[in-house]
């Protein structure tokens, strides 16, 4: 999960994300509560520090909010050295593997899960499917691959997270602390609004929060009330998840009824092949200029009538996969910017729709 400053939900996740395509863990690594507490409770805090401090006035001007209580807040807020761990980057010629990636998510746990989580959810899945024109399939891919359907949600105190990342952020990667300093900022906005204690608030360790792990901007921005009860309630209410990574999949430009990507074989030609693998995964080129170039699209891809990109994904030292992205598969890595999360999204709840199928 780099991170436009316009926020994808995940984040930040989707910083680990990007780590963790080269196999093991994509979601943030399970932490016994009580450990996590006592981490953060024995860590500097947040009193007095001269960007804190300023922050507070800064953001209490500009969101008019109480300028004493952001001060309050942010002096029970802790510097995480794991949080500044877990940003890091992977090492230096860490090798991506698709098919490692995508055991992690397509496997038979997280598939009946998906079953169960369809099951119990179905009314709000077609509901958000009616209103905002994303299949109940993606929607259950997006929360079972950010969350295992609210299993793996994160054990960091929000504020702790996006204080450390907003005033301590490490150096050795590009600098995001303005960012998080936008998101803490957000983060404050939508406690006053929900009536939340901010030193109670749970998450991942960059802050992404709830069943589908979005982030405090991305709450404020594209959350819905979906279940109706008049709060927005990523962690406990299935409803608004799902109603809520639907919106933000219509927002960032989901089609209604067009297919998310496209078998292909690449073209031989090396200069071809590159020229279509330039433009990364934004679609740009049509089904008749990828024949142009030598790759060979099935009757459905060569029907497509939009733009489609040829993705590629690594699988270590063997040969690469390859896809034809169309405008939904770049949709969907506006969730998280990267072909593998998008391709693991989609076969996941594909899976699991072939999966509830057959019961």
């Amino acid at each position: 999960m780099s991170l436009p400053a316009r926020c994808r939900p995940a984040i930040v996740l989707v910083l680990v994300l990007a780590a963790a395509l080269a196999g093991p863990a994509a979601a943030a690594p399970r932490q016994d509560g009580r450990k996590a507490s006592h981490q953060a409770a024995a860590a500097p805090s947040y009193a007095g520090h001269p960007e804190a401090r300023r922050f507070a006035a800064e953001a209490a001007e500009r969101r008019g909010l109480p300028q004493q209580w952001l001060v309050q807040q942010l002096a029970q807020a802790r510097r995480v050295a794991a949080v500044q761990k877990l940003v890091m980057p992977p090492p230096a010629g860490t090798a991506k593997n698709w098919a490692a990636y995508r055991a992690r998510f397509i496997e038979p746990r997280r598939i009946e899960a998906g079953v169960a989580f369809w099951q119990a959810n179905e009314a709000a899945l077609l509901s958000a499917e009616q209103r905002h024109g994303v299949p109940a399939e993606v929607v259950v891919g997006v929360i079972g691959v950010e969350t295992f359907y609210g299993r793996i949600t994160g054990n960091h105190r929000v504020i702790d997270a996006l204080a450390t990342l907003a005033f301590d952020f490490p150096a050795g990667r590009s600098d995001r602390s303005a960012y998080f300093r936008g998101e803490l900022e957000e983060f404050f906005v939508l406690c006053a609004r929900e009536g939340l204690d901010p030193q109670a608030v749970k998450g991942s360790f960059a802050g992404a929060m709830g069943l589908p792990q979005f982030m405090p901007g991305s709450v404020n921005r594209w959350a819905v009330d979906h279940d109706g009860d008049g709060h927005v309630d990523l962690q406990s209410s299935a409803a608004d998840a799902v109603g809520s990574v639907a919106r933000y999949l219509q927002v960032h430009g989901w089609q209604t009824g067009l297919d998310t990507h496209h078998a292909v074989a690449v073209p031989v030609d090396a200069a071809n092949r590159a020229l279509l693998l330039g433009p990364d995964i934004v679609p740009t080129f049509s089904a008749a200029q990828f024949a142009e170039r030598g790759a060979v699209l099935g009757d459905a891809g060569r029907a497509h009538a939009g733009p489609l990109a040829l993705v590629e994904l690594h699988n270590g030292e063997l040969a690469p996969s390859y896809v034809a992205g169309t405008q939904n598969f770049y949709a969907v890595t506006r969730y998280n910017q990267s072909s593998y999360y998008a391709l693991a999204v989609i076969e996941l709840g594909r899976a699991v729709a072939v999966a509830r199928a057959a019961r």
